[in-house]
């Protein structure tokens, strides 16, 4: 039976450390966070977002914007957000209506106040092996894997899911680790094959239940970055977690896992934007 990577309290155990760091600013840090429409996930991660934000006593400034508004007014109002002095990090809640270039809107975030991670610049910084705000999701499974320290050092790692938001960036920290990194997508044949040889599993494909616990490796360490939410309402991975947890050593739950730890990653970016900025 499988060690749950417990989330929450990891992400707990984090907030004392960033107290000090706060502590020692001229400033509270300032956190900016563009919220578009009434997309019932975007408003709960939003809240959430916020109330540890509060609890951290951050500056937060908060939009919450019409779901018709049109590019030009959005790129106006982080035009607005990067002028401001007392916005040290910007974030801009995926996804955007369909209308909006999404991609434009994260390009034009100044780079010293991507706390997200999505500028080509801070993509461009971590392919290199020298990151500066690392997207927020694979950076909290980083951290997790060290936490319970996972050996990644030779290992053979397979990341299910090639977003910019999780996949790529998570396959090059694993690999910046020294781990042999093997990513699938849509049009990989054999994915069952290739999870099999696993060490270190990390599902973010978006869709429920995708990966078997047979498919998996006697002892395979399996992070569920999907959540799902089923017809009943109830939520779930892209793992189907109870056959997995029989055959892996560690494995995180939904909810409570990498979810959490997303939302610490974005206070420690956001305290490590406040900070640089504080000093320059």
């Amino acid at each position: 039976m499988a060690v749950l990577l417990n989330g929450r309290r990891l992400a707990k155990s984090l907030a004392p450390g960033l107290r000090v760091r706060i502590a020692a600013l001229q400033r509270a840090p300032g956190l900016a966070v563009i919220q578009v429409g009434e997309d019932p996930a975007s408003s709960v991660y939003v809240k959430r977002k916020r109330a540890r934000a509060e609890r951290l006593g951050f500056h937060q400034v908060s939009l919450h914007l019409s779901a018709d508004i049109s590019q030009e007014s959005l790129e106006a109002q982080v035009d607005a957000l990067n002028a401001d002095d007392t916005v040290d990090a910007i974030l801009v809640q995926l996804p955007l209506p369909a209308h909006l270039d999404s991609t434009a809107i994260l390009d034009r975030i100044q780079p010293d106040k991507d706390v997200d991670g999505f500028h080509p610049w801070s993509a461009g910084l971590l392919s290199q092996g020298r990151p500066h705000l690392v997207p927020c999701t694979p950076r909290g499974v980083m951290v997790m894997l060290a936490d319970a320290e996972v050996s990644l050092s030779g290992a053979n790692a397979v990341v299910i899911g090639r977003s910019n938001i999780v996949g790529r960036p998570m396959a090059m920290l694993l690999e910046q680790a020294n781990a042999t990194v093997t990513v699938c997508h849509s049009r990989t044949r054999n994915v069952a094959e290739i999870v099999g040889r696993a060490d270190v599993v990390v599902a973010a494909v978006g869709r429920p239940g995708f990966v078997q616990g047979s498919w998996l490796k006697e002892g395979a360490v399996v992070v569920d970055v999907g959540i799902n939410r089923l017809d009943d309402g109830s939520l779930c991975g892209d793992v189907e977690f109870a056959s997995a947890e029989a055959r892996a050593s560690y494995i995180t739950p939904v909810p409570g896992g990498v979810g959490p730890m997303t939302i610490a990653m974005l206070m420690e970016n956001t305290v490590r934007a406040a900070e640089e900025r504080q000093s320059s």
